[in-house]
Order: structure tokens, then C-alpha cells, then sequence
């Protein structure tokens, strides 16, 4: 799909990801809704990308209260031409041990990872272009592996993801196209120092958020989109978790002292936007 004059629909844009996405897909002359909690990020990325030459706007919109879906709604009414992709990449992380979690902050990353995108995806398919409409759906490589400190957040991505692989198989017999993103670890402003630090002891890696970005334009590029996952060995792990979980049950067990000592040294539950988290397992 070329980009040049398509309009796209991006929530969570004011985030690091976000905005490395909407630099990039702007740059390829794509016309941009850009949705977004934070009204300051969001105008200040419209000056700079001159949304408004490419006939997009800004909405400052919580995607996981209804009221915020209605303003979304109310604006592709409004347009009057049909949506060229939908990428739902709004989302929040969880960090700690699950008996250190507060029941508020699990409901609202349930909220957020998965029921808004749900409802939101629900929402804007009657608006997608029927004949060659493409939804991506932000996952992470979490999505595929359980990890520790991270119960709730992965529960959320493995549902975003068979939410994905559902809604394709339900499309297929159609002209829209559904593909899941799952990235790692990114540089971002929004992850935790002790997220950060924990990574770094253990080894592992961060990818910019302009890796992420040039995946998915690649993605929205290719005549036929695929599911993705961002990193190395990553794609490893995933493969060896689905087939002998054991042996990366054995591998996580070695570094549960590092995560739980991180993940104690919490004043509070830790929250940010990073859609991914980097793995580094030994598998010995």
C-alpha cells in the first residue's frame, strides 16, 4: 500500500513509539489522526510534522473511557471518506510482582491494552475502506512469553494478540487486513528507571522507538501484511517457549533474584506506555 495521501488513524501518538510512527508515516505524505491523552505532545507534534498540509488533526482522546471513543467516532462521521488504516497503539505497561500490584492499576492496563482496543477497533470498522482497509495491532514480545514482574502486562498482550489472529481469520474472507506488532524494549521516556536498570544488569538490549516505527511502515508497505516480532534472539525464545516451555521456565527461574530485587525496590506500581520489554534468557 502506498502512503502518499492515505489516511491513518494512530492512537497512543503522543507516546515515544507514537511519535517516531507518525514522523515516519508523515514523511511518506500519509494524512494522520493522531489520538492521544496529552494535549501539549499532541499539538506540538502537528506543528512540527505540518499535519494540517496533509489534511490531519489532532484528538485528544482517552481511548479507554467512552466518552473518548465517542470523540473519535463523532470525527470519522465528520470526515465523511473511509479510514486507509487503523493502528492501535495505545497501551501501558505494569511492572512488579503481581502481590505487589494494585487492583486499580491492573484494571486499568486491562482497560487500556484490551478492552479500549477492542472496542475502539470495533468501533472503526464500518469506517475502514472495505477494499483495502489494514489494521495493526501493537503487541509485544510478551505477548508470546510470560515473564516475571510482569504478570498483568503480559496477560494483556497475549489476549491483544489472539484478539489479532481472531479478528484476521474473521476478516478473511474480505479485502481488510489485520497484522500484530510485537516489538521489545524501547528508549523511551516513559519506561522505568527500574525497568532500565533491570535490563541492564541482565544483559539484555533497547531498541530506538524508530525501529519500531520502520517495522510498521514496512508493514503497511508489503502488498500482503504478516505478523512481526521485533528483536534477537527474541524470536528465538518465543519459538522454544511455544514448542518446550520448560527449558525457558528454567532459564527465567535463574533470573527471578534480579527481578524481584528491582521489582521490590519499587516505591509504588510503576505504569508507562512501552509496548514491549527486551528479553535476554540463558538457556544453560
Amino acid at each position: 500500500m502506498k502512503l502518499k495521501g492515505k489516511l491513518i488513524l494512530l492512537t497512543g501518538a503522543s507516546g515515544g513509539i507514537g511519535q517516531a510512527i507518525a514522523r515516519r508515516l508523515a514523511a511518506q505524505g500519509a494524512g494522520l489522526i493522531l489520538v492521544g491523552r496529552s494535549t501539549q505532545q499532541l499539538q506540538a507534534l502537528a506543528r512540527e510534522l505540518k499535519l494540517l498540509a496533509n489534511n490531519g488533526f489532532v484528538l485528544q482522546a482517552d481511548i479507554s473511557n467512552r466518552h473518548g471513543r465517542e470523540t473519535i467516532r463523532t470525527a470519522l462521521v465528520a470526515l465523511q471518506e473511509p479510514l486507509d488504516a487503523l493502528i492501535n497503539c495505545a497501551g501501558v505497561n505494569l511492572f512488579g510482582m503481581l502481590e505487589d500490584n494494585e487492583p486499580d492499576a491492573i484494571e486499568q492496563l486491562i482497560a487500556t491494552n484490551v478492552t479500549a482496543t477492542i472496542l475502539l477497533t470495533r468501533l472503526a470498522l464500518p469506517f475502514l475502506n472495505k477494499k483495502s482497509g489494514r489494521i495493526i495491532n501493537m503487541g509485544s514480545s510478551f505477548g508470546g512469553l510470560g515473564y516475571p514482574g510482569f504478570s498483568a502486562y503480559c496477560a494483556s498482550k497475549f489476549a491483544l494478540r489472539g484478539f489479532n489472529e481472531a479478528l484476521r481469520r474473521e476478516l478473511s474472507d474480505g479485502y481488510i487486513q489485520v497484522a500484530h506488532l510485537a516489538p521489545r524494549a524501547t528508549n523511551t521516556s516513559l519506561n522505568s528507571g527500574a525497568i532500565c536498570a533491570m535490563n541492564k544488569e541482565l544483559g539484555t538490549a533497547m531498541d530506538e522507538p524508530e525501529v519500531v516505527a520502520a517495522q510498521l511502515e514496512s508493514m503497511l508497505l508489503a502488498t500482503r501484511m504478516r505478523d512481526r516480532n521485533i528483536g534477537w534472539p527474541e524470536r528465538i525464545f518465543l519459538r522454544i517457549n511455544s514448542i518446550f516451555p520448560r527449558l525457558i521456565d528454567s532459564a527465567l527461574r535463574n533470573q527471578l533474584p534480579v527481578i524481584r530485587r528491582y521489582a521490590q525496590s519499587l516505591p509504588e506500581p510503576v505504569t508507562s506506555s512501552a509496548p514491549g520489554t527486551t528479553i535476554s534468557i540463558r538457556l544453560s
